[in-house]
């Protein structure tokens, strides 16, 4: 029984839909649009190794060569469009359709009454009345709608046999005189060595070189030498700003580093739950290169250092050798969990047997954990203007918006709400990062491995509001000690970080219309995630 098994209330009721919802023109079944274009162009060079005294051999030789090409290309589009409906992704019309206009005789408005009464057979009804006790997997039928059950969770050694490595090198119990997760372990290495040569982060981030040359020159004298056996500190997280992106971490994580008695890692954001121990992906050559759990810990040696000189320097009557605590701040944490398709057993409902929560809750059972939110329709704005690189416009997003929207209600037909959250191949698809929105279903599944004092929940909105408040929030959190004015000054006044790029700013605010299918997209999810936090100031109603 994992600790936040028992203390999720039942009080979260079903969904019901939102009469907001209109029809939009088929995304998969226009025959004038063509979202996707497998292979805009077929090029067949032909290389003349003889002369010919003639044309007409030329011609027939050309005219078959580009016959063979296309039954090449239809086999290829056939054998695709195939494999993609076995997802359920093609050829599969969506019950939403989303239009920008109000007012179509072909489509008209459902009754709010209707969508009242027939409120089981929501696609957002997801949250049942059941505790995370309840052992059985949901299983669904072809009847049956999208619903959030509870997931079975792993037990320890399941996750041991995955991730057997990681197991190895993490002990189970950690320095009981330091605060933050620390142990010893031996280093066999001499003073000439260089433990950094084979780094993942070193040898793909050549703009740390001069951090890891730093570190090789000074980790000896940062070891603890007994006789002729020497030992390394080594540190995990005392805590993690798990997500999500574009809710103001990088604010959060650049006023945090400002305070003495919190370090971070080398990389502000390693991403090495989710993304860096599964490898590299290259399309050529699929996965390689994993990051090696020793290259993320790596990380850490800049506050194992400051760690240790405070253990050496400390007096022997002192209880705690070091209040140092070190942070972590990959925003990916709480939702990207795309990679376990191409690494773990599929399971029978489409959904990922292991999340990240479950190996970090295995590893780091006392973490605490800090998310911020923004309202999510916002969120999404701000995502769409500083990953999308070229030809940005309310409109293009607009459309991006409608094509994912058609894309995720797509997968609600024929998959579970986890399964279509969690399904790389939808993430993929849709233009816009939708999902990420989803705060409820992500913190739901934390929560059921995580005891939930062990989160902080923040708001940007009141974070940027009243910075004081915040910050002073943090340090409660994570039991830091008192600042002198002008240290709480410094962080206070510290300059908003990752602010709004100025010609994203001259774009303007997204289109109405826009705001309104967001909205209501969104409001089912936000309604769920007031209850569960217990504030409704997630609703985000204006």
């Amino acid at each position: 029984m994992h600790p936040g098994s028992d203390r999720i209330e039942n009080k979260l009721a079903s969904f019901t839909c939102n009469k907001g919802y209109q029809k939009l023109p088929p995304l998969f079944h226009e025959a004038q649009r063509q979202p996707m274009k497998l292979l805009a162009t077929l090029e067949i060079k032909a290389e003349r190794r003889f002369g010919w005294s003639g044309y007409i051999f030329t011609w027939k030789a050309k005219h078959g060569t580009l016959f063979l090409g296309v039954i090449i290309l239809c086999l290829v589009m056939a054998s695709y469009i195939l494999t993609r409906d076995q997802q359920k992704l093609l050829l599969t019309p969506s019950p939403f359709q989303y239009s920008t206009t109000t007012n179509n005789e072909e489509s008209p408005e459902l009754d709010s009454a209707e969508i009242e009464g027939d409120a089981d057979s929501s696609p957002f009804n997801w949250l049942e009345r059941i505790s995370y006790a309840t052992p059985e997997l949901f299983t669904e039928t072809s009847d049956s709608k999208p619903q959030l059950m509870p997931r079975r969770l792993p037990g320890r050694e399941d996750l041991v046999k995955q991730e057997a490595h990681i197991f190895s090198v993490i002990p189970q119990k950690f320095l009981q005189n330091v605060k933050n997760h620390c142990w010893y372990t031996r280093y066999t290495g001499t003073a000439s060595t260089d433990p950094y040569k084979k780094n993942a982060y070193f040898l793909h981030t050549k703009h740390f070189q001069t951090i890891f040359d730093y570190l090789k020159k000074v980790i000896w004298k940062h070891l603890q030498h007994r006789g002729n056996e020497h030992y390394r500190l080594r540190c995990l997280p005392y805590f993690y700003i798990i997500g999500q992106p574009k809710c103001g971490t990088t604010d959060l994580y650049n006023r945090l580093r400002l305070h003495p008695e919190v370090s971070f890692s080398i990389v502000k954001e390693p991403h090495w739950w989710t993304r860096k121990r599964f490898g590299i992906i290259q399309p050529w050559n699929g996965f390689h290169d994993r990051y090696l759990i020793e290259d993320y810990l790596d990380l850490f040696d800049l506050a194992a250092h400051q760690i240790q000189s405070q253990i050496a320097n400390s007096s022997a009557e002192q209880l705690i050798k070091s209040n140092m605590v070190i942070g972590e701040a990959s925003a990916s944490t709480m939702w990207d969990n795309n990679a376990w398709q191409n690494f773990y057993h599929r399971t029978v409902n489409g959904e990922p047997p292991y999340l990240i929560q479950d190996f970090l809750h295995a590893v780091l059972p006392a973490a605490k954990l800090i998310v911020m939110l923004r309202d999510p329709v916002e969120r999404l704005y701000s995502d769409y203007l500083y990953f999308i690189s070229a030809n940005k416009s309310v409109e293009d997003f607009h459309e991006k918006v409608k094509d994912s929207l058609q894309i995720f209600d797509g997968c609600l037909m024929h998959s579970s709400l986890r399964s279509c959250v969690y399904n790389c191949t939808v993430n993929s698809a849709m233009p816009v990062r939708l999902q990420i929105g989803l705060y409820a279903v992500f913190l739901w599944d934390w929560y059921a491995v995580y005891n939930q004092n062990q989160f902080l929940i923040l708001r940007l909105e009141e974070h940027a509001a009243n910075l004081k408040k915040s910050m002073h929030r943090v340090f409660e959190f994570l039991s830091l000690g008192n600042l002198t004015e002008q240290q709480e000054a410094a962080i206070i006044n510290n300059p908003a970080s990752n602010t709004r790029r100025p010609k994203d700013k001259s774009l303007g605010p997204m289109l109405p219309e826009t705001r309104r299918i967001l909205e209501n997209f969104y409001r089912p999810f936000n309604e769920k995630l007031a209850l569960l936090l217990d504030d409704d100031s997630f609703l985000w109603e204006k």
